[in-house]
């Protein structure tokens, strides 16, 4: 079958498509021995033999699904230069590689899904499926109904639109505020900049909801692996 090359890494567990752009880029990636460096390449998976540093990849006949809740103070990345803790180091004993999927900041915390299944990831992850994400955030002061409703219907950031978004106040105190954010897409702080925009900074920021999954009793830092029925709704989802 042919296809892209980014594509068939992702299928074969390497790494997300961004990543696997990034490792063509970089010359790592060979095809019939020949060093690929040209986004958009395509391959034929049945019959070409695709290296990554040298090692032969095979598409995979299995995945592993997991949600973790991510406690602040963690990367969602797979290492650090600077050594500081990752989400991975919350499940030490996963024998195989897998990846994040979306963004979560340092700060952040919550729900995390993570899987070597490079296709679902892509898809959870393309504003194209409009996969929903759900966050409780604490706010510095209190916003007037006006302000939440620019979040509703969509708000510039570094000169793009946000999709529109689902916002409802959940708690006011004298100085802050709890409030329900619904998401379609996933750019980077997100949700922190529409309420910086806006001029109500996030104080605290957790993500409850991601597809249809929630974190019901996982407790800040544990994990655990999604159920088949989980991981058939969120194919479905995704048209898969």
């Amino acid at each position: 079958m042919i296809t892209r090359l980014n594509k068939f890494l992702s299928k074969a567990g390497v790494a997300s498509r961004r990543e696997a752009d990034k490792l063509i880029t970089e010359g790592r990636i060979s095809v019939n021995n020949e060093v690929v460096q040209v986004l958009g390449a395509k391959v034929d998976d049945e019959k070409d033999v695709i290296r990554i540093d040298g090692k032969k990849i095979r598409l995979k006949d299995k995945f592993q699904y997991l949600m973790v809740n991510k406690p602040p103070g963690y990367l969602v990345t797979l290492k650090d230069p600077s050594k500081r803790p990752t989400v991975l180091d919350l499940i030490p004993s996963l024998k195989s590689r897998v990846f994040p999927v979306g963004r979560l900041d340092f700060d952040s915390e919550g729900l995390l899904l993570l899987t070597d299944d490079g296709e679902l990831a892509y898809r959870l992850t393309h504003p194209r499926y409009g996969i929903k994400k759900v966050y409780v955030v604490k706010v510095k002061n209190i916003p007037e109904r006006s302000r939440l409703h620019i979040l509703e219907r969509g708000i510039r950031i570094d000169g793009k639109k946000t999709a529109p978004a689902k916002v409802r106040l959940l708690k006011s105190g004298s100085k802050s505020a709890l409030i329900r954010v619904e998401l379609t897409e996933g750019r980077k702080r997100e949700v922190r900049r529409m309420f910086e925009a806006i001029g109500h900074p996030v104080r605290e920021l957790k993500r409850i909801q991601f597809a249809e999954l929630n974190l019901r009793n996982l407790k800040r830092g544990q994990w655990r692996h999604l159920t088949l029925e989980e991981i058939s709704k969120l194919k479905r989802l995704t048209s898969l």
